[in-house]
Formats: structure tokens, sequence, C-alpha cells
């Protein structure tokens, strides 16, 4: 371990309410992220050997993912129950309910089959806010060039464009499902949306409920999908691959029932994949602030089928995760905290990095300083200070008032964030690549859409805040319209797996073994064997009781 101050000292150095001045630092941003990132570290790439993405370069633990073997053989599947539905939404988090909403609303048949519960995702854990810009001293191109700039210029201008121009009407129709926001508190603007300004952004354009507002959203999300006859709630039934068609069209997914121990398959007209991120494989050892589910399994099964990917290389860390205590590791402190203006401090009791600045920044800025001896150490895990009691001294009752998630976590913590700072380090956040989708959420293979994580493009190598929580709603929906309009549709021939034995002898042209397997489908600490579970099924192959549950 690199040396860093002690706690105790660190503490004798910290004085609440004294913040000090921006240490002077000529380090160009580049250069930053190019030495401290870890998208940029040694072993960070690897280039891909097979699948249309060959030669590309991908984070090594992914690539092993992407390039296994499939989970299932055509045995599995003797014998087992087929059912029929015009758009399956495989996810059920925010993305995958929008597009499930929008689909049943123009009366096409919907099955959303979910790994764990419906709500259950990266969704619900959002704290900051969701970004639109709707303020008389902001645009939409504001919002385009920032969400550029910040992604380094590598995102597709077309898709974000389109996510910019849906941000008011995606606040209007959350607010018109019944999500609440916080409103600005007396004089003449009383009464209008409370905003906010994220880090790397021009103009305050962040909408929140207090710092959960993901929770906010999904639960109107969820009250409206269960009001929504159109949709059939498959929860527990993970997607363990893909069905194709002889021309090679996705045509519906093999679901596995983990309460009934069995597969299911389900041909559809339209599929949407909404499987969220890959936080969960805890890539380059990093702790993650993702959800149980987050373990990139749509990812694998686009892939296998033929979609193409981008940005496999490229990954958000939050810059403050919870450092210490150690079985929180990882946990969240929203970006919420840093807009309300709490600072980072290290060992030394010195402010390093303009904290409003993008989050790759911020994160690269504290691995630095934790890699050159200036983090703070204490019970084996090193960090650097979120000074939130001299935020609570500049704004008196924020912590109860306006970041009632923070205060929680502190309870968990052990301590009082208006007496004591947190201890951060940056927690592996975000997919910013993902696969390649058109305005629509159309991938290469017809008949497949990706929203939300799953997806590239709109981000670039970096994302801002409040971002991702537009991105599932707008692309959601549009997704979701779009299949609506196979509805009704002549279901294709012969559907089954054939392009998994094409992928088998693909693995072993390049010599890759057979015997590694994906998707993972649970993170490795859960100890989930699919083909253990499946052996222990009854004899008598229980039927999937229909309808939500």
């Amino acid at each position: 371990m690199t040396a860093a101050v002690p706690y105790d000292e660190a503490r004798r150095r910290y004085a609440a309410g004294s913040t000090p001045a921006l240490r002077d630092d000529a380090t160009p941003v580049e250069q930053l992220l190019k030495d401290w990132h870890p998208d940029h570290g040694a072993n960070a790439r690897v280039p891909l050997a097979i699948g249309v993405n060959r030669g590309d370069a991908c984070q090594p633990d992914l690539a092993r993912l992407l390039q296994a073997n499939s989970l299932i053989d055509d045995i599995d599947l003797a014998g087992a129950q087929v059912v029929t539905t015009d758009v399956l939404v495989i996810g059920g988090g925010g993305g995958g309910c929008a597009a499930a909403l929008t689909a049943a609303a123009k009366g096409a048949k919907v099955i959303l089959a979910t790994k764990l519960r419906l709500g259950d995702s990266n969704t619900v854990m959002a704290e900051g806010g969701i970004q639109a810009a709707v303020g008389a001293d902001d645009s939409p191109q504001l919002h385009f060039e920032d969400t550029l700039r910040a992604g380094h210029y590598c995102a597709d201008p077309e898709l974000v464009a389109q996510m910019v121009m849906d941000g008011p009407d995606v606040l209007r129709w959350l607010i018109q499902l019944g999500m609440m926001f916080d409103l600005e508190q007396g004089g003449p603007m009383g009464g209008r949306l409370l905003r906010k300004k994220p880090g790397g952004a021009s103009a305050a354009r962040i909408h929140s409920y207090r710092d959960y507002t993901g929770l906010e959203m999904m639960r109107v999300l969820r009250e409206a999908v269960d009001l929504e006859p159109g949709i059939e709630v498959w929860n527990r039934c993970p997607a363990v691959e893909l069905l194709s068609d002889e021309r090679g069209r996705c045509a519906g997914a093999v679901i596995y029932n983990l309460e009934w121990r069995s597969f299911v398959m389900v041909r559809a007209r339209s599929v949407i994949l909404a499987t969220g991120g890959t936080g969960r494989l805890h890539l380059n050892s990093f702790p993650t602030s993702n959800h149980y589910g987050a373990t990139a399994d749509g990812l694998v099964l686009a892939y296998r089928l033929g979609a193409k990917l981008r940005e496999l290389d490229s990954f958000q860390y939050h810059p403050t995760g919870i450092a210490y205590p150690p079985h929180l590791a990882g946990g969240l402190i929203s970006e919420a905290a840093r807009s309300a203006g709490a600072k980072l401090l290290n060992g030394l009791g010195e402010r390093f990095v303009d904290e409003l600045k993008p989050r790759d920044v911020v994160a690269s800025a504290i691995l630095r300083e934790c890699g050159q001896g200036r983090g703070i150490e204490r019970g084996g895990q090193v960090g650097v200070f979120l000074d939130t009691p001299t935020l609570e001294k500049e704004n008196p009752g924020i912590l109860e008032k306006r970041l009632v998630t923070l205060r929680h976590l502190a309870r968990k913590c052990g301590h009082d964030p208006a007496v004591e700072p947190f201890m951060v380090y940056p927690t592996l956040h975000y997919q910013n690549g993902g696969v390649a989708v058109d305005k629509n959420g159309a991938t290469e293979v017809a008949g497949l859409q990706c929203v939300g994580e799953l997806s590239g493009g709109i981000h670039g190598r970096n994302r801002l805040m409040g971002n991702a929580l537009l991105d599932i709603l707008s692309m959601g929906r549009r997704a979701g319209a779009k299949a609506a309009e196979s509805a009704g549709a002549v279901l294709g021939g012969r559907v089954g797996i054939n392009h998994v034995y094409d992928w088998q002898r693909a693995l072993m042209l390049a010599g890759l073994p057979l015997e590694q397997r994906s998707p993972r489908l649970f993170p490795d600490y859960a100890h989930f064997d699919l083909r253990a579970d499946a052996d222990m099924r009854p004899k008598e192959r229980g039927r999937l009781v229909a309808g939500k549950r």
C-alpha cells in the first residue's frame, strides 16, 4: 500500500468551517487522466479476438465474458414452455419500464422480464437528479455542448441532440405520472422547479427530489406499470440467451425462471434489452455503487448475436464512494453533496481539485492524491475527506432537509456528518459505452433494440451527472414506440439458438476455451451456478404463472 496520512493526524489538520484555497495545479486534464484514471492503466485494454468488434480494445475482465460460450444448449430447451408476445422487454429499471409503458400505450402486448424484482436497478439508486434545460439562462444547445465536451467529443452528436431536446418533455411526462420534484422556496419564483448546477455543466439544470431522485422516479414508473393491463411482469426471470430465426433476426429470448427452475422460450416480434451496466463485475478490482444484478448480461447476449459495441474500454468511476468503513466500501455519496458546496480535502488538509469538474477529472485527482501519499489511511482503507461539517455550518439544516440519504448513510458508517467528514474513494459507477444504437435504440441486428446504460453513443467517454436518468427515459420511450410498430406482424419461421453454434465455432477457431460461459447473471460472490440450479428443478416441469407478481 502506498504511504498515506494516518486518520488521526488528518483529523488534527482538519478544521470544520475553514475551507482552504484550491491548491495550484498546472497539470493538463488529459495528462491527469492518462496518469491516474483506471481506463488508462498498463493492463487496461486487450483486443477482442472474435465477433463484430474483433480487434477493438476492451477491458480485460469484460472481454473474457464477451468471448465466452453460452450458458445453455439445445437440450435445455427440450420441452420448454413457449410463450408469444409482441414486445419482450428484458430489464425492470427505468429504461425498461419507460419502453414497456410506451409500447403498451400504443397497443402492443408486452412482457417485461426482470432478473430480480421490478425496479431493482441502478435507476432506483440514482440520487443526484435528472438534467433538462428548462431555465431562462439555459438551452438544449448548452446542454448539448456540455454533454459532448464532458464525453471528450466521442459521443454521437445526433443521439446527444435528440436526448437534450427530449429533456423538457421527459420532465412533463414524469410530473404527469405523479413524480415529485424539489421546488424553489418563497419570493416571486416560489413554486418553480428548483435547479442545481452539476459538475461539468455551464448552467443549473439538475432537477431532483431531495437526494433520492431515482427512488422517487422508480416509484411512479412501477405504479404506472402495475396499472397498465397491457404489460405482464415476470419477476426473478433473467434472460440467459437470445433467440434468432433463419434470417439472423432477434426473435425473442430464453428466460430462466428462478422460482420454477425452468427455461421458457419467449417468441417476440421485437426485443428491447434494458439490462443495465457492469458494476458488479468489479472491473479493475474496484468497489462499486451498482445494484446486485449489474453483470453485463445484455452486452454479452447482444454481442453473441452480432450487435456491434462501442467504447468498451471506457467506464466511469464516481469520485465519492465510501472508503470507510470497509463493509460499506463503494456505496455512493451523491454528487448532490458537492453540487451543494461540499469540498474535498486530502490528508494534509489541502483542497486539491475543483469539485464540480467532470467526474473523470475529480476521480483521477483523488486517485492521484492517494497514489502520491497525500490520501488518508484508516483501518487499512485509503481515501480523502468530503467536508460535510463545513457544508452544514455554511447551510444550516441542509443535511436534514436536502441530503437525507447522505445523513442515513452516515448513520450506517457510524458518524454524524455535521461533525465528522466522510472518507471517500472512487467507486465503479457507470458503463460509458455499450451496444451501438440508432435514434430509436435499434442495433445492427434486426428485431433487437437496446436502451439505457447497456447502450453506447450518448455519453462518449464520460457521463455528466443527471444525464443517465434523462437517457433511459428519452431512449426508453422512443424504443418502446418503435417496437410497438411490430405488433401483430407475422412471426418468423424456425426459431432457436443456431447463432450459438456459429459462436462456438468462432471460439474454437480463435483458440478460446468453450468451458468459459456467460452471461454471469450474478456476481462471483453469489456462488450461483445455473447448471446446478436447473438440475434441482422438480421432475414435473412447472409452468410459468402468467400475470403480474
